[in-house]
């Protein structure tokens, strides 16, 4: 499979009409709610295959995406100095698809062929600066034609005496609604099927997560990340054909249940005033049968003050669900089938580089555009 991605990031500090007083400069931490920063991150995906999981593990996966999203975050001390932070975000997905189109076999063109997805979220924290502890809470949505997502999470954070080491626990909830727009030849009963006129079924994800950060010197920090995740409901998607060995087509089927314990550890070394070593490693397993090992590695260098160059690259393996089957190998004896190759065994090398400018006098002399 051929993937091209490319991000764009800008950020916009607001120097004028949010600018400290003479007062802050002194000492004093306003109390009033000020724009602390604004980032606008863009980016287009494309990808090319020829395993799409909506045509039974054949045929094209010739994907577009071009996504935005627009964050605030907002800041103030209350009158016992805990600092509040607001951060507001907006992201507008719209895709392309070559295989989500092939719901209907027969169609040249339908309306799953491109979508649309928004994605706003709320999230709030305070910080006790004395105390060293950090408590937030948020809100999200993810909206789609086939897909509705609410999310709710806390956190919580708690830094040492000296403030070199920070321990942090968060949990999440999101509870979803799957619109079952099956094949086309599936429906029992099509003309029962139409725009906002699916059958909608849940698919709950819980996901506890607890890290901790260390400065171990003045060169090397490190971090230690445990998760755990369970996932219940419908977890298979309702436009997935699965072709047995005789011929036969069918609907994905998989377990109404899905335990996930990824593991991870990262480290930052600093080189000198010009390079960093970023380096992640993480271990996954599930109940499903996959065994994955993620090995990341990072290199920013500070050609200037102003502009500086991150290399990356980033290797992974997996071994395959028990339920997956390649084209025509399932059975009727199987009790489970999917033959999405995204839970099949395989391993992929992920690399490209990031270019970052800060230039004192702002973006293109824009002062404002401050990256």
């Amino acid at each position: 499979m051929k993937k091209i991605f490319f991000t764009a990031a800008t950020m916009f500090a607001l120097l004028h009409s949010f600018a400290q007083t003479a007062a802050d400069t002194a000492g004093f931490k306003s109390r009033k709610l000020k724009v602390e920063e604004i980032n606008l991150v863009s980016s287009y995906y494309n990808q090319n295959g020829n395993n799409a999981a909506v045509t039974g593990g054949i045929g094209t996966e010739k994907l577009t995406d071009i996504a935005n999203v627009f964050d605030v975050k907002l800041i103030k001390y209350d009158n016992k100095y805990r600092k509040h932070s607001f951060d507001l975000e907006l992201g507008i997905d719209h895709y392309t698809s070559a295989s989500s189109d092939r719901i209907d076999l027969k169609a040249n063109s339908s309306a799953s062929s491109a979508d649309t997805r928004i994605y706003p979220s709320i999230n709030w924290s305070i910080e006790n600066e004395k105390k060293r502890k950090t408590f937030g809470l948020g809100v999200s949505s993810s909206t789609e034609f086939d897909y509705q997502s609410f999310g709710a999470n806390i956190n919580f954070a708690k830094k040492t005496k000296n403030k070199n080491g920070e321990f942090t626990a968060k949990v999440q909830a999101y509870l979803d609604q799957v619109s079952l727009v099956l094949p086309i030849e599936l429906r029992v009963n099509s003309g029962g099927y139409g725009k906002n006129n699916y059958p909608k079924v849940a698919r709950n994800t819980f996901a506890a997560s607890i890290s901790y950060s260390q400065i171990i010197n003045e060169k090397l920090n490190i971090m230690f990340i445990a998760d755990a995740v369970q996932q219940n409901g419908y977890l298979s998607l309702p436009f997935h054909r699965v072709y047995f060995y005789d011929s036969t087509v069918h609907q994905e089927k998989l377990p109404s249940s899905r335990f996930k314990i990824p593991l991870g550890f990262r480290a930052n070394y600093f080189l000198g005033d010009k390079f960093i070593i970023k380096t992640y490693y993480r271990f996954y397993k599930d109940d499903w049968g996959i065994t994955a090992h993620t090995a990341n590695i990072e290199s920013p260098i500070k050609i200037t003050p102003f502009i500086s160059v991150s290399p990356f690259y980033r290797y992974y393996t997996q071994t395959a669900a028990k339920y997956f089957g390649a084209y025509k190998t399932h059975s009727i004896q199987d009790q489970y089938y999917t033959s999405n190759y995204d839970m099949s065994n395989f391993s992929s090398s992920f690399m490209g580089a990031g270019i970052r400018l800060a230039p004192p006098t702002g973006v293109f002399g824009l002062k404002h555009l401050s990256m």
